[in-house]
Protein backbone atom coordinates (compact mmCIF):
# COMPACT_ATOMS: atom_id res chain seq x y z
CA UNK A 1 0.00 0.00 0.00
CA UNK A 2 1.18 3.54 -0.77
CA UNK A 3 1.92 5.90 2.10
CA UNK A 4 -1.02 6.96 4.22
CA UNK A 5 -1.32 10.32 5.93
CA UNK A 6 -1.84 9.82 9.66
CA UNK A 7 -4.54 12.20 10.89
CA UNK A 8 -6.00 13.29 14.22
CA UNK A 9 -9.51 14.73 14.42
CA UNK A 10 -10.28 17.46 16.95
CA UNK A 11 -14.01 17.56 17.68
CA UNK A 12 -16.22 14.60 16.84
CA UNK A 13 -19.66 16.12 16.72
CA UNK A 14 -21.69 16.03 13.50
CA UNK A 15 -19.06 17.50 11.17
CA UNK A 16 -16.18 15.65 12.83
CA UNK A 17 -17.95 12.32 12.37
CA UNK A 18 -18.71 13.20 8.75
CA UNK A 19 -15.03 13.83 8.04
CA UNK A 20 -14.10 10.77 10.08
CA UNK A 21 -16.36 8.50 8.06
CA UNK A 22 -15.10 9.95 4.78
CA UNK A 23 -11.44 9.61 5.76
CA UNK A 24 -12.02 6.06 7.00
CA UNK A 25 -13.98 4.73 4.04
CA UNK A 26 -13.48 7.01 1.03
CA UNK A 27 -9.92 8.40 1.20
CA UNK A 28 -7.60 5.39 0.85
CA UNK A 29 -4.35 7.30 1.46
CA UNK A 30 -5.57 8.68 4.79
CA UNK A 31 -5.64 6.94 8.18
CA UNK A 32 -7.23 8.33 11.34
CA UNK A 33 -4.71 7.77 14.10
CA UNK A 34 -6.61 9.47 16.94
CA UNK A 35 -9.60 11.63 17.85
CA UNK A 36 -10.12 14.09 20.69
CA UNK A 37 -13.11 15.97 22.06
CA UNK A 38 -13.37 18.01 25.24
CA UNK A 39 -16.98 16.78 25.56
CA UNK A 40 -16.11 13.14 24.92
CA UNK A 41 -19.03 10.87 25.74
CA UNK A 42 -19.98 7.22 25.33
CA UNK A 43 -21.68 7.80 21.97
CA UNK A 44 -18.58 9.49 20.55
CA UNK A 45 -16.35 6.74 21.91
CA UNK A 46 -18.57 4.06 20.37
CA UNK A 47 -18.50 5.81 16.99
CA UNK A 48 -14.70 6.08 17.05
CA UNK A 49 -14.28 2.44 18.00
CA UNK A 50 -16.76 1.50 15.28
CA UNK A 51 -14.56 2.99 12.56
CA UNK A 52 -11.45 1.38 14.00
CA UNK A 53 -9.86 4.31 15.85
CA UNK A 54 -7.80 3.11 18.80
CA UNK A 55 -6.61 6.41 20.32
CA UNK A 56 -9.57 8.27 21.79
CA UNK A 57 -8.68 11.33 23.85
CA UNK A 58 -10.61 13.93 25.85
CA UNK A 59 -8.08 16.71 25.23
CA UNK A 60 -6.72 18.05 21.90
CA UNK A 61 -3.29 18.46 23.53
CA UNK A 62 -2.99 14.66 23.48
CA UNK A 63 -3.37 14.68 19.70
CA UNK A 64 -0.84 17.48 19.25
CA UNK A 65 1.64 15.61 21.45
CA UNK A 66 1.30 12.34 19.51
CA UNK A 67 4.40 11.95 17.29
CA UNK A 68 2.61 9.51 14.96
CA UNK A 69 0.15 12.18 13.82
CA UNK A 70 1.15 14.27 10.82
CA UNK A 71 -2.00 16.33 10.29
CA UNK A 72 -5.17 17.33 12.10
CA UNK A 73 -8.76 18.04 11.12
CA UNK A 74 -10.15 20.81 13.34
CA UNK A 75 -13.90 20.20 13.56
CA UNK A 76 -14.66 21.67 16.99
CA UNK A 77 -16.85 24.70 17.77
CA UNK A 78 -16.05 27.77 15.68
CA UNK A 79 -14.78 29.93 18.52
CA UNK A 80 -12.01 27.40 19.24
CA UNK A 81 -10.60 27.21 15.70
CA UNK A 82 -7.96 29.96 15.85
CA UNK A 83 -6.50 28.73 19.15
CA UNK A 84 -6.38 25.15 17.90
CA UNK A 85 -4.73 26.19 14.63
CA UNK A 86 -2.03 27.95 16.61
CA UNK A 87 -1.50 24.91 18.86
CA UNK A 88 -1.41 22.54 15.89
CA UNK A 89 1.05 24.70 13.97
CA UNK A 90 3.40 24.95 16.93
CA UNK A 91 3.23 21.17 17.22
CA UNK A 92 4.26 20.99 13.52
CA UNK A 93 1.01 19.35 12.40
CA UNK A 94 -0.50 20.18 9.02
CA UNK A 95 -4.02 21.54 9.41
CA UNK A 96 -7.44 21.19 7.86
CA UNK A 97 -9.85 23.57 9.60
CA UNK A 98 -13.57 23.90 9.16
CA UNK A 99 -14.75 27.43 8.44
CA UNK A 100 -14.58 29.97 9.92
CA UNK A 101 -11.07 30.29 11.28
CA UNK A 102 -12.56 32.99 13.51
CA UNK A 103 -15.08 35.80 13.24
CA UNK A 104 -12.43 38.34 14.28
CA UNK A 105 -10.02 39.24 11.46
CA UNK A 106 -7.24 40.01 13.93
CA UNK A 107 -7.41 36.51 15.39
CA UNK A 108 -7.37 35.02 11.88
CA UNK A 109 -4.25 37.00 10.98
CA UNK A 110 -2.59 35.88 14.22
CA UNK A 111 -3.31 32.23 13.44
CA UNK A 112 -2.07 32.58 9.85
CA UNK A 113 1.15 34.18 11.05
CA UNK A 114 1.86 31.23 13.34
CA UNK A 115 1.09 28.77 10.51
CA UNK A 116 3.54 30.60 8.23
CA UNK A 117 6.23 30.73 10.91
CA UNK A 118 5.82 27.00 11.64
CA UNK A 119 6.06 26.09 7.95
CA UNK A 120 2.99 23.83 8.00
CA UNK A 121 0.15 23.68 5.49
CA UNK A 122 -3.38 24.91 6.16
CA UNK A 123 -6.57 24.17 4.21
CA UNK A 124 -9.86 25.87 5.12
CA UNK A 125 -13.12 23.93 4.75
CA UNK A 126 -15.00 25.85 2.08
CA UNK A 127 -16.48 22.63 0.77
CA UNK A 128 -18.58 24.15 -2.02
CA UNK A 129 -15.43 24.66 -4.09
CA UNK A 130 -15.28 20.88 -4.42
CA UNK A 131 -18.87 20.45 -5.64
CA UNK A 132 -18.87 18.90 -9.11
CA UNK A 133 -21.27 21.51 -10.49
CA UNK A 134 -19.62 24.63 -9.06
CA UNK A 135 -16.13 23.37 -9.92
CA UNK A 136 -17.12 22.86 -13.55
CA UNK A 137 -18.38 26.43 -13.77
CA UNK A 138 -15.18 27.74 -12.23
CA UNK A 139 -12.95 25.57 -14.44
CA UNK A 140 -14.67 26.79 -17.60
CA UNK A 141 -14.29 30.43 -16.54
CA UNK A 142 -10.68 29.93 -15.39
CA UNK A 143 -9.76 28.30 -18.72
CA UNK A 144 -10.36 31.63 -20.47
CA UNK A 145 -12.41 30.09 -23.25
CA UNK A 146 -15.43 32.23 -22.30
CA UNK A 147 -13.40 35.44 -22.11
CA UNK A 148 -13.46 37.77 -19.14
CA UNK A 149 -16.24 37.51 -16.53
CA UNK A 150 -18.81 40.31 -16.50
CA UNK A 151 -21.45 39.21 -13.95
CA UNK A 152 -21.16 36.62 -11.17
CA UNK A 153 -24.42 35.43 -9.60
CA UNK A 154 -24.92 33.13 -6.62
CA UNK A 155 -28.24 31.93 -5.23
CA UNK A 156 -27.92 30.33 -1.81
CA UNK A 157 -31.07 29.54 0.19
CA UNK A 158 -31.38 27.16 3.10
CA UNK A 159 -34.39 24.81 3.13
CA UNK A 160 -35.51 25.82 6.59
CA UNK A 161 -34.52 28.30 9.22
CA UNK A 162 -32.08 27.25 11.93
CA UNK A 163 -33.22 27.44 15.56
CA UNK A 164 -33.25 30.80 17.31
CA UNK A 165 -30.67 29.43 19.76
CA UNK A 166 -28.31 28.82 16.83
CA UNK A 167 -29.06 32.11 15.07
CA UNK A 168 -28.47 34.05 18.28
CA UNK A 169 -24.86 32.89 18.44
CA UNK A 170 -24.11 32.52 14.70
CA UNK A 171 -22.68 35.99 14.15
CA UNK A 172 -25.44 37.00 11.74
CA UNK A 173 -26.47 35.92 8.28
CA UNK A 174 -23.37 37.25 6.52
CA UNK A 175 -20.83 35.50 8.78
CA UNK A 176 -22.95 32.37 9.24
CA UNK A 177 -24.46 31.75 5.82
CA UNK A 178 -23.28 34.17 3.13
CA UNK A 179 -19.62 33.60 4.06
CA UNK A 180 -19.73 30.48 1.85
CA UNK A 181 -21.03 32.61 -1.01
CA UNK A 182 -18.37 35.28 -0.49
CA UNK A 183 -15.80 32.53 -0.94
CA UNK A 184 -17.68 31.22 -3.98
CA UNK A 185 -17.73 34.55 -5.83
CA UNK A 186 -13.96 34.91 -5.32
CA UNK A 187 -13.50 31.36 -6.58
CA UNK A 188 -15.73 31.84 -9.64
CA UNK A 189 -14.47 35.29 -10.63
CA UNK A 190 -10.78 34.64 -9.98
CA UNK A 191 -10.65 38.11 -8.45
CA UNK A 192 -10.85 39.89 -5.11
CA UNK A 193 -13.88 41.89 -4.00
CA UNK A 194 -13.31 45.64 -3.72
CA UNK A 195 -16.76 47.04 -2.85
CA UNK A 196 -19.82 45.66 -1.06
CA UNK A 197 -23.42 46.89 -0.82
CA UNK A 198 -25.90 44.85 1.23
CA UNK A 199 -29.62 45.14 1.81
CA UNK A 200 -31.70 42.87 3.99
CA UNK A 201 -35.09 42.39 5.54
CA UNK A 202 -37.06 40.05 7.79
CA UNK A 203 -39.59 37.98 5.84
CA UNK A 204 -39.54 34.62 7.63
CA UNK A 205 -39.49 35.02 11.41
CA UNK A 206 -39.83 38.33 13.27
CA UNK A 207 -37.97 36.90 16.29
CA UNK A 208 -34.71 37.33 14.42
CA UNK A 209 -35.04 41.06 15.06
CA UNK A 210 -33.95 40.35 18.65
CA UNK A 211 -30.47 39.59 17.30
CA UNK A 212 -30.25 42.62 14.98
CA UNK A 213 -30.17 40.17 12.10
CA UNK A 214 -32.08 39.59 8.85
CA UNK A 215 -33.28 36.39 7.19
CA UNK A 216 -33.46 37.60 3.58
CA UNK A 217 -30.60 39.49 1.90
CA UNK A 218 -29.06 40.62 -1.36
CA UNK A 219 -25.41 41.63 -1.65
CA UNK A 220 -23.96 43.57 -4.61
CA UNK A 221 -20.22 43.32 -5.24
CA UNK A 222 -17.48 44.86 -7.37
CA UNK A 223 -14.27 42.97 -8.19
CA UNK A 224 -10.70 44.03 -8.96
CA UNK A 225 -11.00 42.58 -12.47
CA UNK A 226 -13.95 44.84 -13.27
CA UNK A 227 -16.68 42.24 -12.90
CA UNK A 228 -19.76 42.83 -10.78
CA UNK A 229 -21.63 40.29 -8.66
CA UNK A 230 -24.86 39.60 -6.85
CA UNK A 231 -25.69 37.12 -4.09
CA UNK A 232 -29.21 36.37 -2.88
CA UNK A 233 -29.87 34.58 0.39
CA UNK A 234 -32.88 33.24 2.24
CA UNK A 235 -32.91 31.29 5.48
CA UNK A 236 -36.00 29.32 4.39
CA UNK A 237 -36.62 28.15 0.84
CA UNK A 238 -39.50 25.76 1.45
CA UNK A 239 -38.75 23.60 -1.60
CA UNK A 240 -35.25 22.46 -0.59
CA UNK A 241 -31.60 23.52 -0.55
CA UNK A 242 -31.28 26.01 -3.41
CA UNK A 243 -27.66 26.27 -4.62
CA UNK A 244 -27.02 27.79 -8.05
CA UNK A 245 -24.23 29.84 -9.63
CA UNK A 246 -23.76 31.66 -12.92
CA UNK A 247 -20.94 33.58 -14.60
CA UNK A 248 -21.72 35.74 -17.64
CA UNK A 249 -18.61 36.39 -19.74
CA UNK A 250 -17.44 37.98 -23.02
CA UNK A 251 -18.36 34.96 -25.11
CA UNK A 252 -21.35 33.57 -23.27
CA UNK A 253 -22.59 32.30 -19.95
CA UNK A 254 -21.82 29.26 -17.80
CA UNK A 255 -24.21 28.24 -15.04
CA UNK A 256 -25.28 25.28 -12.97
CA UNK A 257 -28.50 24.09 -11.42
CA UNK A 258 -29.58 22.33 -8.28
CA UNK A 259 -28.86 18.68 -7.63
CA UNK A 260 -32.32 17.13 -7.57
CA UNK A 261 -33.51 14.10 -5.65
CA UNK A 262 -33.78 12.50 -9.08
CA UNK A 263 -33.73 13.89 -12.62
CA UNK A 264 -36.86 12.19 -13.95
CA UNK A 265 -39.31 14.60 -15.53
CA UNK A 266 -43.02 13.80 -15.79
CA UNK A 267 -44.90 15.51 -18.63
CA UNK A 268 -48.68 15.39 -18.89
CA UNK A 269 -51.47 17.59 -20.25
CA UNK A 270 -51.62 19.21 -16.80
CA UNK A 271 -48.00 20.28 -16.75
CA UNK A 272 -44.39 19.20 -16.42
CA UNK A 273 -43.11 18.06 -13.04
CA UNK A 274 -39.70 17.23 -11.61
CA UNK A 275 -38.30 16.51 -8.15
CA UNK A 276 -37.23 19.09 -5.57
CA UNK A 277 -33.59 19.96 -4.80
CA UNK A 278 -31.83 17.80 -2.26
CA UNK A 279 -32.88 18.88 1.21
CA UNK A 280 -29.76 19.90 3.12
CA UNK A 281 -26.02 20.46 2.87
CA UNK A 282 -25.05 16.96 4.03
CA UNK A 283 -26.95 15.53 1.06
CA UNK A 284 -26.12 18.25 -1.47
CA UNK A 285 -22.40 18.34 -0.76
CA UNK A 286 -21.73 14.74 0.30
CA UNK A 287 -19.30 14.01 -2.56
CA UNK A 288 -17.72 17.45 -2.17
CA UNK A 289 -16.80 16.66 1.44
CA UNK A 290 -15.01 13.53 0.23
CA UNK A 291 -13.25 15.46 -2.53
CA UNK A 292 -11.97 18.17 -0.16
CA UNK A 293 -10.61 15.55 2.29
CA UNK A 294 -8.88 13.78 -0.60
CA UNK A 295 -7.44 17.09 -1.86
CA UNK A 296 -6.01 17.93 1.57
CA UNK A 297 -4.50 14.47 1.98
CA UNK A 298 -2.91 14.63 -1.47
CA UNK A 299 -1.50 18.12 -0.84
CA UNK A 300 0.27 16.96 2.32
CA UNK A 301 1.59 13.70 0.88
CA UNK A 302 2.74 15.36 -2.36
CA UNK A 303 4.04 18.54 -0.67
CA UNK A 304 1.87 20.87 -2.76
CA UNK A 305 -0.12 23.92 -1.73
CA UNK A 306 -3.67 23.24 -0.48
CA UNK A 307 -6.31 24.55 -2.89
CA UNK A 308 -8.12 26.58 -0.18
CA UNK A 309 -5.55 28.58 1.76
CA UNK A 310 -5.50 30.67 4.91
CA UNK A 311 -6.06 33.82 2.86
CA UNK A 312 -9.19 32.15 1.49
CA UNK A 313 -10.24 31.80 5.11
CA UNK A 314 -9.63 35.48 5.84
CA UNK A 315 -11.12 37.27 2.82
CA UNK A 316 -14.73 35.99 3.10
CA UNK A 317 -14.82 37.11 6.74
CA UNK A 318 -13.67 40.60 5.72
CA UNK A 319 -16.33 40.68 3.00
CA UNK A 320 -18.95 39.55 5.51
CA UNK A 321 -17.97 42.34 7.86
CA UNK A 322 -18.16 44.83 4.99
CA UNK A 323 -21.65 43.52 4.16
CA UNK A 324 -22.78 43.94 7.76
CA UNK A 325 -21.34 47.44 7.86
CA UNK A 326 -23.14 48.27 4.61
CA UNK A 327 -26.44 46.95 5.96
CA UNK A 328 -26.07 48.87 9.22
CA UNK A 329 -24.99 52.15 7.64
CA UNK A 330 -27.01 52.02 4.41
CA UNK A 331 -24.06 52.62 2.10
CA UNK A 332 -21.48 51.00 -0.12
CA UNK A 333 -18.41 49.82 1.82
CA UNK A 334 -14.94 49.45 0.32
CA UNK A 335 -12.94 46.42 1.43
CA UNK A 336 -10.01 48.77 1.96
CA UNK A 337 -11.88 50.15 4.99
CA UNK A 338 -11.43 46.81 6.76
CA UNK A 339 -8.00 45.66 5.55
Amino acid sequence: MSKQLKIGIIGIGRIGKLHGNNLSFSVPNAKIEAVADLSLNDEMRAWAQGVGILKIYDNPAQVFADPAIEAVFICSSSESHADLIIQAARAKKHIFCEKPIHTDAGRIREALAVVKEAGVKLQVGFVRRFDHNHKKVRDVVASGRMGKPHIVKVTSRDPEQQSMEYIGTSGGIFLDMTVHDFDMVRYLSGSEVTEVTAIGTIKIDARIREFSDVDTAIVLLKFENGAIGVIDNSRAARYGYDQRVEVHCDKGCVQDYNDLIDTAMISTKDGIYSERPRWFFLERYNQAFIAEAQAFTDAILNDTEPSVTGIDGLMPVLIAKAAQKSLNEGRMVKLSELI
